[in-house]
C-alpha cells in the first residue's frame, strides 16, 4: 500500500462526489494571463527608457520653454497695480493642465497609454473575478436548491409510504364480492363487461393517466368544464369501485395508490359542486364502505370542507358553482335568473348525511337538512317542484318541472334518503310519494301507440319530449313500490315497466341500437329523435340503469337481453382501438364519434351491466342503494340512524 502523502491534498467536491484536479489552464484564465505579462513588460520597457542613466540618449537640444515656464502676460491693472496670471493661454484664454517640468510631451503621452493599458488589464481581471464569483454563487444556489428538493422529496416520499399502507376499520359491508352467475351463457356475458371495463380502464391508464377522462381517439387526456379545468383523476375515483367489485385487483390498487398520493382537490377555477359531490365524494365513501379503506373517508372529508362555503347563502341552497381557493361561490350564467338547479342542489342528500354518520360531525348533515326544510316549506305550483329557485330569496323561477334534465335526481335522492336511513326518514318518503302523485297526473303521458313517457312540465303546458336522463325513472318507481301507500303500489309498478320499455323503444328505432339523447312524440314520431342536436349518445347508463332494477324486482329474462343488445352495440359503434367513444348520430349506421370516454361510463354504465349479468348476492339492495352516479352506500340498520333522523317523522 503506498505511502500516504504528508500534505493534504484538496480536491473541491459536487454533490458530494470529488471533481479530477485539473491539469491544464481554462481559455479565459490563459487570456488573463498573457494581458498581464503583456502590461507587465511594457510598463517594464517604458521604465527603462526614461531612466536618468539614459537621459542624453533619447533626448536632444530643447529650448528654455521646455525646462523653465515662459513668463506669462501681465493682468490688466487693477487699482493701479498689475498681476501675472500664471497657467494662462494667451490663444484660448484658458488655463492649461499643468506640466511636470521634467518630462516631454512624449513621455507624458507614452505614460498615459500605459496607464490605459494597465486600466483595461485591471477591467478585464475585474470583469473574469466577478464572473467566477458569479458562477460560484450560481453553482451554490443550485445546490442549495437541490439540497432542499431532495429534503422535500424524501418528506414526500414519507409521506406517500405512510399513505400507501392500508389502514382498514370494519364497515360491516356485505355484498361486495362474488355474484357469479350458475349459468355459463349468463356467465359468459358477465366476463365481457368485465373485458370491457379493463379495456376502458387499460386505455385511460396509458394515455390518460390523472387526466379527468379520456379522448381515446386522439389518445389524450380530456376534462370538462364542470372540473374547473384542472386535472383530478375523475375516472380513476368515478370507477374504482367498479373495479374492486369486478375483482380487478391489480387496477384496483393502482387507483387507490393514485388517489392516496396525488388527489388534494386544489383546482383554481370553479368547480361543480354537484358533479364534484355525486362522482368524488360518493365514489370516495363508496370505496371506503366497500373496503374499510380510511384513507377513502378522509379524502372525502377534504373535499366535503372545500364545497361547503357554497352553502353560505340567506336560504341555505347553495350555489351551482364553487372556488375552493377563494371560498366563495356563484350560479351558472345560462341559469334562469341566476338561480340554483333543483337537480344540483337537491342531489347532496345521500352523501352528505353518510359523512355525518361516518365522522360524528353533524355539519353535512345540517347542511343538506336545511336544503329540505326550506324546499319543503315552499308551496309547489300544480304539486310539481320548478327546476329553478333563487338561493338569495329561496323563490321559485319560470314554472318548469322535469323528470329529466335539471330535475330528476332530486326525486330519486327523496326515496333513496328513506331507504338508506333504514326506511325511517319519513319526511322524504312522504314528499317523494307527494311528488310521483303529482308528476303521475302532471307530467305522464301516453302516445298515440301506447307508449308511456314523461314529458316537461312548462307553463302548464307538457313538453311531447323525453330526455334520456328521465329513463333512470323506470328503476325509480319500481324499486318505490315497497313502502308506498298501498293505493300506489300497483301505479308504480306500471309506470316502472312502461317507461323502461318506452325507453328501449328508443334504443331498437335506431340504426346502431343505442338511444339518444332525447326522443319526441309528434305526429307520426314516437320514441326518435327529430333535431340533430337530439341525436347523439354519450354512453349514457340511465336505460341499462332500469333494465337492472327491472330484472331485480321481476326477473323477466328480457331485461337481461336487452341489457345485452346494449353491450354488443357499444362494442360495435362505440369502441375503438383506445377505448370507448360517444357517438353523434345514433340513426347513423356509420356515425361520427365524438371522442371522449365518460368517468360515468365506467361508474355507472359498465357497473350497472356486470350487476344485471350477476346475482343477487352481489350488493344486494336490501343493504345497499347507489347514488345517482351508481356508487353504492350502506343502509343504516344501527339505532343510531333513528337517532340522526328522529326531527324528519312527522
Amino acid at each position: 500500500m503506498a505511502a500516504a502523502p504528508l500534505l493534504p491534498t484538496h480536491r473541491r467536491y459536487v454533490n458530494g462526489v470529488p471533481v479530477p484536479q485539473r491539469q491544464t489552464l481554462r481559455m479565459s484564465e490563459k487570456f488573463m494571463v498573457l494581458l498581464i505579462v503583456a502590461a507587465f513588460l511594457f510598463v517594464l520597457v517604458g521604465a527603462m527608457f526614461f531612466l536618468p542613466e539614459f537621459r542624453e540618449k533619447v533626448v536632444g537640444p530643447g529650448e528654455p520653454g521646455d525646462i523653465f515656464r515662459p513668463q506669462p502676460p501681465a493682468s490688466p491693472p487693477v487699482g493701479g497695480l498689475k498681476f501675472h496670471q500664471h497657467d494662462f493661454d494667451p490663444v484660448e484664454n484658458v488655463a492649461r493642465d499643468v506640466v511636470d517640468p521634467g518630462k516631454s510631451r512624449g513621455k507624458q503621452e507614452l505614460e498615459v497609454e500605459q496607464e490605459k493599458v494597465l486600466q483595461e488589464a485591471r477591467q478585464v481581471l475585474n470583469k473574469f473575478q466577478d464572473e467566477d464569483v458569479k458562477n460560484d454563487i450560481k453553482q451554490d444556489k443550485a445546490k442549495l436548491q437541490q439540497q432542499r428538493e431532495e429534503e422535500e422529496k424524501r418528506k414526500q416520499e414519507e409521506k406517500n409510504k405512510e399513505l400507501l399502507e392500508v389502514n382498514r376499520v370494519d364497515t360491516g359491508a356485505v355484498g361486495v364480492s362474488g355474484g357469479e352467475p350458475t349459468d355459463p351463457d349468463t356467465k359468459m356475458k358477465r366476463d365481457k363487461i368485465k373485458e370491457m371495463m379493463k379495456f376502458a380502464w387499460d386505455n385511460y391508464v396509458q394515455y390518460a393517466w390523472g387526466q379527468n377522462e379520456l379522448k381515446p381517439i386522439s389518445r389524450r387526456g380530456h376534462s370538462a368544464s364542470i372540473f374547473g379545468n384542472s386535472a383530478m383523476g375523475a375516472t380513476i375515483v368515478d370507477g374504482l369501485d367498479t373495479l374492486y367489485l369486478m375483482g380487478l385487483m391489480d387496477e384496483y390498487k393502482k387507483g387507490r395508490d393514485w388517489i392516496a398520493t396525488n388527489l388534494k382537490m386544489e383546482a383554481t377555477a370553479d368547480i361543480s359542486v354537484f358533479e364534484v359531490t355525486i362522482r368524488f365524494v360518493g365514489g370516495l365513501l363508496a370505496a371506503f364502505a366497500m373496503t374499510g379503506d380510511q384513507m377513502f373517508k378522509d379524502k372525502a372529508v377534504m373535499i366535503a370542507d372545500k364545497l361547503l362555503p357554497a352553502f353560505n347563502t340567506p336560504t341555505g341552497i347553495p350555489w351551482a358553482l364553487v372556488n375552493t381557493k377563494r371560498g366563495n361561490g356563484r350560479n351558472w350564467g345560462w341559469a334562469s335568473g341566476g338561480s340554483s338547479l333543483l337537480a344540483e342542489y337537491g342531489t347532496l342528500h345521500l352523501e352528505f348525511a353518510y359523512l355525518t354518520e361516518m365522522t360524528g360531525n353533524s355539519v353535512y348533515l345540517d347542511k343538506v337538512k336545511r336544503v329540505r326544510e326550506v324546499i319543503s316549506e315552499l308551496d309547489k305550483p300544480d304539486g310539481l317542484y320548478p327546476i329553478y329557485i333563487n338561493p338569495k330569496t329561496g323563490k321559485w323561477g319560470q314554472n318548469h318541472a322535469s323528470l329529466g334534465a335539471m330535475g330528476d335526481s332530486f326525486y330519486e335522492y327523496l326515496l333513496k334518503s328513506w331507504i338508506m336511513s333504514g326506511k325511517i326518514d319519513n319526511n322524504a318518503r312522504r314528499m317523494y310519494d307527494q311528488a310521483m302523485t303529482a308528476i303521475d297526473k302532471m307530467m305522464v303521458q301516453k302516445s298515440a301507440s301506447g307508449l308511456t313517457y314523461v314529458g316537461d312540465y312548462k307553463n302548464k303546458r307538457v313538453e311531447k319530449k323525453m330526455d334520456h336522463l328521465s329513463c333512470f325513472s323506470g328503476g325509480m318507481f319500481m324499486l318505490g313500490v315497497e313502502g308506498a301507500p298501498e293505493e300506489l303500489k300497483n301505479r308504480y309498478k306500471e309506470l316502472g315497466t312502461e317507461i323502461t320499455n318506452t325507453c328501449h323503444e328508443s334504443y331498437i328505432r335506431s340504426a346502431t341500437k343505442l338511444g339518444p339523447e332525447a326522443f319526441r312524440f309528434e305526429g307520426n314520431v314516437e320514441a326518435m329523435s327529430i333535431r340533430q342536436n337530439e341525436k347523439y349518445y354519450i354512453l349514457r347508463p340511465e336505460v341499462i340503469e332500469s333494465y337492472f332494477y327491472l330484472w331485480r324486482f321481476t326477473k323477466d329474462p328480457k331485461y337481461r337481453d336487452w341489457g345485452w343488445d346494449a353491450a354488443q352495440a357499444l362494442e360495435k359503434y362505440c369502441r375503438t382501438p383506445g377505448g370507448y367513444t360517444g357517438i353523434r348520430d345514433v340513426y347513423n349506421a356509420n356515425p361520427a364519434q365524438d371522442d371522449v370516454q365518460q368517468s360515468f361510463f365506467l361508474a355507472e354504465t359498465l357497473k350497472y351491466l356486470y350487476l344485471l349479468f350477476s346475482e343477487d348476492t352481489l350488493l344486494p339492495l336490501d343493504s345497499w342503494v347507489f347514488n345517482t352516479e351508481a356508487h353504492p352506500l350502506p343502509v343504516k340498520t344501527s339505532i343510531g340512524a333513528k337517532d340522526s333522523h328522529a326531527n324528519d317523522r312527522r
